[in-house]
């Protein structure tokens, strides 16, 4: 077996691997891995997606890829078929990722690297990061079925008013993020919550690329203060597949939490999206966030797996 630069191929090598990962997704997440597939065979075929694929008799059979954003470096993936004669595959992603974290911390410039590996289960591949002086965050998959009665709704303070999402939301929205999040355990994961240049970063990604689905406005809400007329909360939900939602984005301004903002905010979208049909709405949320959730938990939202956040400071 050989790791080699993951530039030395095209997507042609790539694909098999890729439509493995995609069932792979689609039977652990509901998710439809396909979007992204299409993201990195392009990027694949340009040479400009750094990272490192494992191949044994000429065949890809693993990849894990990095990109730069600045002093900072994230890892977008890491997947390894297990299929016939091929080497043992948790031995092939400790490979990878240690020839991973290896370049990020030896990159020149870089003082900073997150990774977040939804597909593998927590403590899972913990070691080579562990080993390099990274924090661990254990996150938690929940999912919501839409097709069972829903919880007793919440009733709406009367001073706040819920809208769908606009695309004239932005620079508010930011705002209400790097407030929300100043303190947050969130913003030790996601370094982009610090400012609210990093915040409209973080809100371009998810509503331009379809890294996390495709963004769905439709069932994306603000809440607004209605004596002020500003926003206070917001809740941004994806397509990760043609019946399942996934929120990418839910907060509340600190001073107007306790007023179950948050919860009217939940029950707008999961509403919005049984009321098309949809089969599931997904969620990420960090294990130590208790109040979030407790608020998962009461809305019926129950827990499909672990995983991990990583982070490290140079």
């Amino acid at each position: 077996m050989e790791i080699l630069d993951l530039r030395h191929f095209s997507s042609v090598d790539l694909r098999p691997l890729l439509e493995d990962e995609t069932q792979v997704w689609s039977r652990l997440l509901s998710w439809d891995y396909s979007g992204s597939a299409d993201m990195i065979l392009r990027y694949v075929d340009s040479k400009i997606l750094p990272g490192y694929a494992a191949i044994e008799r000429g065949r890809i059979f693993g990849y894990s890829f990095f990109v730069y954003e600045g002093s900072k470096g994230v890892i977008g993936d890491l997947f390894v078929s297990n299929g016939d004669r091929l080497p043992d595959a948790h031995q092939v992603e400790l490979r990878l990722l240690t020839h991973v974290i290896e370049t990020l911390q030896q990159s020149p410039g870089i003082h900073r690297v997150e990774a977040q590996l939804l597909a593998h289960e927590a403590n899972a591949v913990s070691r080579p990061f562990l080993e390099q002086g990274f924090e661990r965050h254990p996150r938690l998959f929940m999912v919501l079925a839409l097709n069972q009665e829903p919880a007793k709704k919440t009733a709406q303070h009367a001073e706040v008013e819920i809208r769908r999402w606009t695309d004239g939301d932005y620079q508010a929205a930011a705002a209400v993020i790097t407030a929300a999040y100043r303190g947050h355990v969130d913003a030790k994961i996601n370094d982009q919550y610090h400012t609210l240049s990093g915040s409209l970063r973080f809100l371009n990604n998810i509503v331009r690329f379809p890294g996390c689905g495709v963004f769905d406005p439709e069932s994306s809400f603000v809440a607004l203060d209605r004596r002020s007329k500003g926003l206070i909360g917001l809740i941004l939900c994806s397509r990760v597949r043609q019946d399942v939602g996934h929120v990418t984005q839910v907060c509340v301004l600190p001073e107007y939490r306790s007023r179950n903002i948050g919860e009217s905010l939940m029950e707008a979208s999961a509403a919005n999206l049984r009321q098309r049909g949809f089969s599931l709405l997904s969620l990420t949320v960090t294990e130590a966030n208790t109040r979030a959730v407790g608020l998962y938990k009461h809305l019926n939202f129950e827990t499909k797996r672990v995983f991990d956040a990583f982070v490290w400071e140079g």
